[in-house]
């Protein structure tokens, strides 16, 4: 026996769901930004968010400092649920992504950061030197990825089992 009344009821948001959100990647790098060479890790990023469910803005590539802040910002105007930047994470003088996404950020997820660097010390002692930091601006996530396609996948790796539930929770959702 059925009851009609529960055929009216819409199908509830699966648990790590991501079908239909937006999110936004910005590549910090001075020299692709300037054409000297072509980013390699925007594609990366745009493909497993695409995988995922994601509808992706096109990449912003852009010197790092101030330009990533820029690019933060404007995408933050769109609300997506996630915003990954790669490139800008080490120790030179001009890796300045860190210090420009850090100011957006009302909670920081450490777990998420101690975990990528985890996972690319595995490989090499250098993941150890990316200062990247992982948080929530309102409801939407943003990570600080290394600048490399190997670094990049070491972080997406570890994004990929708790993607859809970290965007459950930054919405509200208090499924565990």
């Amino acid at each position: 026996m059925t009851n009609p009344g529960i055929l009216d009821v819409p199908e509830p948001h699966r648990h790590g769901d991501v079908q239909g959100r937006k999110a936004g990647i910005v590549i910090a790098s001075t020299r692709a930004a300037a054409g000297i060479y072509d980013d390699e890790t925007g594609p990366v990023i745009a493909d497993w968010l695409t995988e995922h469910g994601f509808d992706v803005f096109p990449p912003m590539v852009v010197p790092d400092g101030e330009p990533v802040a820029g690019a933060i910002r404007a995408l933050l105007t769109q609300r997506p649920a996630v915003v990954i930047t790669s490139g800008g994470t080490g120790l030179s003088p001009d890796d300045r992504t860190p210090d420009v996404t850090l100011p957006f950020l009302d909670r920081e997820i450490p777990g998420i950061m101690e975990a990528i660097r985890r996972a690319g010390a595995a490989k090499t002692p250098l993941a150890a030197l990316s200062r990247g930091f992982a948080g929530a601006a309102g409801q939407t996530f943003i990570v600080n990825l290394p600048g490399s396609p190997k670094g990049v996948m070491d972080g997406l790796t570890v994004l990929d089992p708790v993607i859809g539930h970290l965007c459950d929770q930054l919405e509200g959702g208090h499924g565990h």
